[in-house]
């Protein structure tokens, strides 16, 4: 999700597709792209607090497909396409996936699971609203007086954000695939881990007078 916001950002500081706010917009005369990108935000924040307060498994990673399509919607909106498509197929048709596999191969339950509840709801509520207030006051700072061009050409094509991506910010790029990298390492070597516990711990078979495998009876 960093990584293509970060893009969309780029695309949108982009001098030859955004416009400074000179009283052509403004919030009381909004444009149909506009209505549709706040009725589409509306629709994805819903699914986004269905998808955690549902106690069903299953039903809270099928809002997750309807949230992620939602961004994914907003972003074609901001004439981000490769964004846009990115967001499609590497969430909705990845991430959703995998979760729905994870579910059905660790037999999880398909009807409500009160496992699914915690009592660290209030908590967990708190941080969400501060990481969200915190969110958007950076988002509005940083963009107070930038507007982007709906009508002009796409700013979040392949080739601006490409462009975009690896002369300008290629090192913070870097740094975030060798942290995926070490991730990854990280988790193989865990898992191996854990299953040469779990055969140390199994130990020897033995016979019913205590002997080993290959012991005499």
């Amino acid at each position: 999700m960093t990584l293509a916001a970060t893009a969309v950002r780029l695309a949108a500081t982009d001098p030859t597709t955004t416009a400074t706010a000179a009283g052509t917009h403004g919030f009381l005369s909004p444009t149909g792209v506009e209505i549709a990108f706040l009725l589409v935000g509306l629709v994805t924040f819903g699914a986004a607090v269905v998808t955690v307060t549902t106690r069903q498994l299953v039903h809270a990673a099928l809002w997750l497909v309807v949230a992620l399509g939602g961004l994914a919607v907003e972003y074609l909106l901001l004439t981000a396409e490769f964004i846009a498509w990115v967001q499609v197929l590497i969430y909705v048709g990845s991430v959703v996936v995998l979760l729905l596999f994870g579910l059905m191969l660790t037999r999880a339950p398909i009807g409500r699971s009160p496992d699914a509840d915690s009592g660290n709801r209030w908590a967990a509520l708190t941080v969400a609203v501060a990481a969200a207030a915190a969110l958007v006051w950076v988002v509005t700072d940083a963009f107070r007086t930038t507007w982007i061009d709906l009508d002009g050409p796409a700013a979040g094509s392949t080739a601006v954000t490409g462009a975009s991506l690896f002369q300008n910010w290629v090192l913070p790029f870097e740094a975030l695939s060798v942290l995926l990298l070490a991730a990854l390492v990280g988790a193989i070597v865990l898992s191996r881990k854990a299953r040469t516990d779990r055969a140390a711990g199994a130990g020897p078979a033995t016979t019913p007078n205590g002997a080993g495998k290959g012991g005499v009876r």
